[in-house]
């Protein structure tokens, strides 16, 4: 009769136990389905409309934005060309999927502005569907401030990828003793820095060269980088507006 009580103990003890861990269990298990149900893998976006792309990153709760433009031979106009993040990768829903969109093959001409104004030249690339991409300025006797030096594509270049042109602009020339202001120089192909530079008496290193990187994926809102074309600069020493003159020594980084 003694034992009794403490039978009925144990039992409602173990009960209690038994309770708890399938509490616990399924506190665990929703936790699981709350997390896992959160999270969507990217599909294959490469090829499809940008329609269709949209509809189906929307189905899954993904926010889509068609970041760049790009010529493609490969790759029908309107149809998306790349993504970031890629195609396999698990994120949480609303996450921002980013794509480039093909423009078709390449059908317009680039116009040479080298010599004219920078605003005709800016004038002439939208007048055939081309932007202006990156403006640089460099101060030079040898032209009237706004003259376009040099440009990259070319004039007449075939096989280009973005729909923009990069312009080396004239600076006004400065009378200050400790010489020029340091354009900004990347983005810029290596020969037409290093042209321009010689030219106001700027000497330069071989350039290093440095294998292209990928566009970074990037992570929430943060935007890719673009691709580095080859033969473009990734990175200059000294950095855009420091004050040089004709004993400074530039170093430029090139993408292979």
């Amino acid at each position: 009769m003694n034992g009794r009580p403490l039978l009925n103990f144990i039992q409602v003890a173990s009960l209690m136990l038994l309770l708890v861990a399938v509490a616990l269990l399924a506190a665990i298990t929703t936790m699981h389905f709350a997390i896992h149900g959160a999270e969507v893998q990217i599909p294959t976006l490469k090829g499809m409309t940008e329609a269709d792309a949209r509809a189906q990153t929307s189905g899954l709760g993904l926010n889509l934005d068609v970041d760049n433009r790009y010529y493609s031979s490969d790759v029908a106009a309107g149809h998306i060309l790349t993504q970031t993040p890629p195609a396999g990768t698990i994120v949480r829903r609303e996450w921002r999927v980013r794509v480039a969109e093909s423009l078709g093959p390449q059908t317009v001409d680039v116009p040479d502005t080298v010599g004219k104004d920078e605003r005709i030249a800016e004038i002439q690339l939208r007048r055939v569907g081309l932007g202006v991409g990156i403006t640089a300025q460099i101060p030079w006797a040898g032209a009237s401030e706004g003259t376009v030096l040099a440009q990259d594509p070319p004039g007449k270049a075939k096989g280009i990828a973005s729909p923009s042109v990069n312009l080396l602009v004239a600076a006004a020339m400065t009378d200050d003793a400790d010489g020029y202001v340091m354009p900004d120089l990347t983005g810029l192909t290596a020969a037409t820095a290093l042209a321009e530079m010689t030219k106001v008496g700027i000497k330069a290193d071989p350039p290093m060269m440095m294998d292209a990187p990928f566009g970074e994926m990037g992570s929430g809102d943060a935007a890719p980088k673009p691709p580095s074309r080859p033969g473009t600069i990734l990175s200059q020493s000294p950095a855009a507006g420091v004050r040089v003159d004709q004993t400074t020594l530039v170093k430029l980084t090139v993408a292979k």
